[in-house]
């Protein structure tokens, strides 16, 4: 493969290495590649909001791919340019159907919740706590607001950042994502519990991480159909003359199930030596894992 015209990396296992570092052998090799035309973007389950941290490690201020597809984030302006909503109707049979095929699975509240003060506990039933992400206009829009769960839900990570409010509410307006989680169990139980359940018409569902967290997104959200949007954009705003981009000249790197779709489409799809077996049996080449350079390791071969 000659060198490509679009790369689009995943972040969390795959750009960032275990202490959510960009390696300065990676940030070297984007500057490089971009510099001489190449095109470098993100695509992540992560909000806006969870981007900056990352792109403060970059030499870059690229159009972001968020929430598995759903969002785009022009990180040059701060604003976002595209999202794809559910609708409280579909969030509401999603939570329906996901109570009601989850019931199965051990109660969803640990001894422990991230950000909580102590206080009376909040009985919790068997299945899935919910939560919503909110798309906003720009990473900086207070995250209370974007980011809704209900009593007892269990966070995957530790935030204070939060509103709290019964279910009835959480999906009383479009979110990009609807969260299903239980931390007693692994993400791809409650996966695997629904995958049967949930109607492709209605929602795409996915997981990005092993602890017990499903996600849902609008019918045919994933970071393939972002990335095809995106490069129907870079095309239109190429400059008279330009070849367009093709899905031949991507490359695309990811560890999890949600880089599925575009690890599958991209003209090179490259799994990381971290990623699930699946991820791996789609991809076209395995590299090393993200502790070890292994985005950088396959970018080595265009420098």
């Amino acid at each position: 493969m000659n060198q490509p015209r679009l790369i689009v990396s995943d972040i969390d296992g795959t750009l960032l290495n275990s202490k959510e570092r960009v390696s300065p052998r990676l940030r070297d090799a984007v500057r490089r590649l971009t510099a001489s035309g190449t095109i470098f973007t993100l695509a992540s389950g992560r909000p806006a909001r969870w981007m900056l941290p990352v792109l403060e490690q970059l030499p870059i201020r690229p159009l972001c791919i968020c929430a598995n597809g759903a969002v785009t984030y022009d990180s040059a302006r701060d604003e976002i340019v595209r999202a794809k909503t559910l609708s409280p109707e579909d969030m509401r049979s999603i939570v329906e159907t996901s109570l009601e095929h989850t019931r199965h699975l051990p109660t969803h509240l640990p001894e422990y919740l991230f950000g909580r003060q102590a206080g009376p506990r909040v009985p919790a039933g068997p299945g899935v706590g919910f939560g919503v992400e909110r798309a906003g206009a720009s990473a900086f829009d207070r995250a209370e607001e974007l980011y809704v769960v209900e009593p007892d839900f269990t966070h995957a990570w530790e935030s204070e950042e939060h509103l709290i409010c019964p279910v009835e509410e959480v999906i009383s307006q479009p979110a990009v994502k609807l969260l299903g989680r239980n931390p007693n169990v692994t993400s791809r139980q409650i996966y695997e519990a629904l995958v049967d359940h949930i109607d492709p018409a209605l929602s795409h569902m996915s997981y990005s991480w092993g602890g017990g967290l499903v996600e849902f997104s609008a019918p045919g959200v994933t970071k393939r159909s972002a990335i095809v949007e995106l490069i129907a954009h870079l095309n239109e705003q190429a400059a008279p003359g330009t070849e367009p981009i093709r899905r031949e000249d991507v490359v695309v790197f990811g560890d999890m199930p949600n880089d599925l779709e575009m690890i599958e489409w991209a003209g090179l799809g490259v799994a990381m030596g971290n990623a699930e077996d699946q991820v791996k049996v789609a991809a076209d080449v395995v590299t090393t894992s993200n502790d070890d350079d292994g985005v950088a390791e396959v970018l080595q071969r265009w420098l």
